[in-house]
């Protein structure tokens, strides 16, 4: 890590789709019927090529992990957390060997901690889905160092602001940062496939997309 290498343009922050438990892996007819996830793995593969340059590390917050404060994985070798339930054997012998981040972990907790937001570490957590199933499509290689931050128990929209805005001096210092998850995680409707969308469904996504949308500054009103 050398924060006084600063790459000249940003990192982007990405917000990604991971899809439901670990269905680039097995069969598909199981889980949704065949080219319902073509579309996401296509996204998926073209994610590791849409920063301008290799990260230095991969920041990951998935959405499933909450804790108290703010908990930032360092071990140096994370290892896997195979946290879905009712899957395929297989899917619970993938491996992402990929090193883990102890000092970019370190980093973060000092941008937080400078924001006066408490913060913890986790040196025994592996990765979970949220994480090593976009990242195995990603970066299939491994070679990028990776992490996982948090989420902050409660899920408080304007804790999280605060997080992001702490961390945003990393997308200078060559590090993507990716949020993990799904506006829509109803597994039982993902099987039963189809093209139909619940209405509870698009009303949010339809929120979602407005408040994308506004100007950052009405985003806590």
């Amino acid at each position: 890590m050398n924060v006084a290498e600063a790459p000249d343009r940003l990192m982007p922050t990405i917000f990604i789709p991971h899809g439901g438990g670990p269905w680039p892996f097995m069969d598909e007819s199981a889980f949704g019927g065949p080219g319902t996830w073509v579309g996401l793995r296509g996204y998926l593969e073209a994610l590791g090529m849409s920063a301008p340059e290799k990260p230095d590390a991969v920041l990951v917050v998935s959405a499933h992990w909450e804790a108290p404060v703010p908990t930032v994985q360092s071990s140096p070798q994370p290892s896997m957390l195979y946290d879905y339930y009712g899957f395929p054997a297989q899917t619970y012998e993938l491996q992402y060997p990929a090193p883990g981040a102890p000092e970019w972990a370190a980093r973060v907790r000092d941008l937080l901690e400078s924001a006066r937001i408490a913060t913890a570490e986790d040196s025994q957590r592996g990765f979970d889905h949220g994480h090593f199933v976009p990242m195995m499509i990603s970066f299939p290689e491994a070679d990028v160092p990776t992490f996982q931050l948090s989420l902050k128990t409660g899920l408080d929209p304007l804790e999280h602001l605060r997080i992001g805005r702490a961390l945003a001096p990393l997308r200078g210092e060559n590090v993507l940062i990716v949020g993990s998850g799904m506006s829509y995680h109803n597994l039982r409707a993902f099987g039963r496939g189809g093209t139909g969308v619940e209405s509870s469904s698009r009303a949010f996504d339809e929120w979602l997309a407005e408040t994308v949308a506004e100007d950052p500054s009405r985003r806590e009103t």
